[in-house]
């Protein structure tokens, strides 16, 4: 029997509506730390069929897949080694196209990464560019470069990894490649067509295969200034980001042609696939990736670095809105993912607090004020439901978990951790697979261990647990995820003032109100969900959020 209840969705979804994806809500999939089907540690395929149920109980609209490719596990899967295939500790392409049936069957759509800056390095191309030597086509679909000083032993430019260290690696015969992330993680050059032309045919192998959508990873890095000598570029910060396309590593406006180009291959099929782009950019360029003839959407991380208070909410929340109508998309929400703290406990650390050092010196730090961040969680998630556009979900803020921040050192598999010479422990503490019962070996995670360490606290948040409980957190996001399919499908919405409060209007009668600093008294209408109680005072307390509809 199962340790979890088998929801069906409340609504069926039309999969052949082009514009489905400007009001999805998207549950990311982090595949090696969701369900270990065959025993081994590690999350597959195998597990994921098993929880379609579940995903489909939920009332998502689609589930977007991290990767799942063959790679060395150098950055977690990154680090891709073939394009076109599962890793075998994951699957099969047989049951890839298994687990797209079954999602189908259900009304689910399936987003995959696609990772185009850089591959894996033990991906072909870059094992024959080895092979090839300096000067070789095979080097050309990668960014190889002489280095500096008298023998060539400097690296080429100052430049930085975002894991730390050099950006460049050197090879046996005296060039240096770039990566700009691990050095497992080679930079394509999308100056070369042939790169460009294998994308293509990446795009189409998936969309052939059912795909409905893509996340583009790293979209902002694709195109660089490779003119000599290089221009310096010490440090990578939002802070040195130029905002005017000329930046020499990031966001350029020549990245833009290859997203038209990629536009030009979604838009094949019909319905056309669906893309969203992380691109970290000054705000004012991200409406540029999120255009109908590119990308279409682009990921507002805004409310990510916001602090909890109304007033910055309310800013953040109007500017996204703004910027998506600029470019004729819909807003793309997002309050965690796989390389962020949860946000349980970012609400619930001090104003403040510097989250590198909160990891490294977790029990001599202030620790988070547990039931404050998930109060705050839940209010939310709420907030971001209600709004116009698309949500995105990471897997396990469903069940209001927390970051694991006191994984032991060694254990920790995410190469920030040594990159940065045992500084910063890294995103592991967001990737600990799931709990899906109380006990057993790895909280049903699987039948054998986890390849990160479960804390005794997941029982309390297991999924069999949670779904008992009618007030818990998985059982509050079925019932808003169901409330949300009757929301109005447009971006139209205004903000009421009220003092350290968002209220957000939608048309149809619908309110959402999200009291951050204070407790708010609520208008008349019908309490619809709410994520702490409302009493017979229609008093909404601090730190919650409840949806409402007009009396009329």
């Amino acid at each position: 029997m199962r340790p979890y209840r088998v929801a069906v969705p409340t609504r069926v979804r039309d999969l052949t509506d082009p514009d489905w994806w400007r009001t999805a809500a998207v549950y990311q999939v982090y595949p090696r730390s969701f369900a270990d089907g065959n025993g081994d540690g590690i999350g597959d395929l195998t597990g994921l069929i098993d929880r379609v149920p579940y995903l489909a109980g939920l009332g998502i609209d689609a589930v977007w897949l991290s990767p799942f490719y063959p790679s060395a596990l150098a950055d977690g899967g990154y680090d891709v080694d073939d394009y076109t295939d599962v890793d075998p500790r994951i699957g099969t392409l047989e049951q890839f196209d298994e687990l797209v049936a079954a999602l189908h069957a259900r009304g689910v759509r399936v987003v995959v990464d696609i990772v185009p800056n850089h591959s894996g390095s033990g991906h072909r191309w870059f094992q024959e560019a080895l092979a090839a030597g300096a000067g070789s086509p095979e080097r050309a679909r990668y960014i190889f470069r002489d280095g500096l000083g008298e023998h060539g032993e400097q690296p080429p430019s100052d430049w930085v990894s975002h894991f730390g260290g050099s950006a460049w690696t050197r090879v046996p015969d005296g060039q240096w490649y770039l990566h700009l992330f691990a050095r497992e993680q080679p930079d394509f050059d999308w100056g070369n067509p042939e790169v460009r032309e294998e994308f293509h045919r990446i795009l189409r192998f998936w969309a052939d295969r059912g795909v409905d959508g893509f996340r583009v990873d790293v979209a902002h890095g694709l195109t660089k200034d490779l003119r000599e000598p290089f221009a310096s570029y010490p440090r990578i910060s939002r802070d040195v980001l130029k905002d005017d396309g000329t930046d020499v590593l990031f966001d350029r406006d020549e990245v833009h042609e290859v997203f038209r180009g990629w536009r030009t291959v979604l838009n094949e099929y019909d319905p056309p696939r669906a893309a969203v782009a992380e691109a970290w950019a000054a705000p004012s360029r991200l409406p540029l990736y999120a255009r109908p003839d590119e990308l279409g959407q682009t990921f507002e991380f805004d409310l990510v670095l916001e602090p909890w208070d109304a007033v910055a909410f309310r800013r953040s929340i109007e500017n996204s809105l703004e910027r998506a109508r600029a470019a004729g998309a819909s807003s793309t929400w997002v309050l965690s993912n796989h390389d962020l703290v949860r946000h349980a406990s970012r609400f619930g650390l001090p104003a403040g607090t510097d989250l590198t050092a909160w990891l490294m010196s977790h029990g001599t730090e202030p620790a988070e004020d547990r039931a404050l961040g998930l109060a705050r969680a839940r209010a939310a998630a709420l907030l971001l439901l209600a709004l116009p556009g698309s949500a995105y979900v990471y897997q396990g803020e469903e069940l209001g978990l927390f970051e694991v921040a006191d994984l032991p050192f060694d254990a920790l598999e995410d190469p920030i951790w040594e990159r940065n010479g045992h500084t910063d422990k890294g995103r592991d503490g967001a990737r600990v697979p799931l709990p899906w019962t109380p006990d057993g070996p790895s909280h049903g995670f699987g039948a054998g261990g986890a390849h990160l360490p479960q804390p005794g606290w997941f029982a309390e948040h297991a999924v069999s647990v949670e779904d008992a409980d009618p007030a818990s957190t998985l059982n509050l996001y079925r019932r808003a995820l169901a409330l949300r399919a009757e929301l109005p499908a447009g971006d139209g919405a205004r903000f009421a003032d009220r003092p350290d409060a968002v209220e957000v209007v939608r048309d149809g009668g619908w309110r959402c109100i999200t009291a951050f600093g204070a407790p708010t008294v609520l208008p008349e209408g019908e309490v619809l969900v709410s994520s702490a109680p409302v009493g017979d005072d229609r008093v909404l307390p601090a730190d919650a959020t409840a949806w409402l509809r007009d009396p009329a």
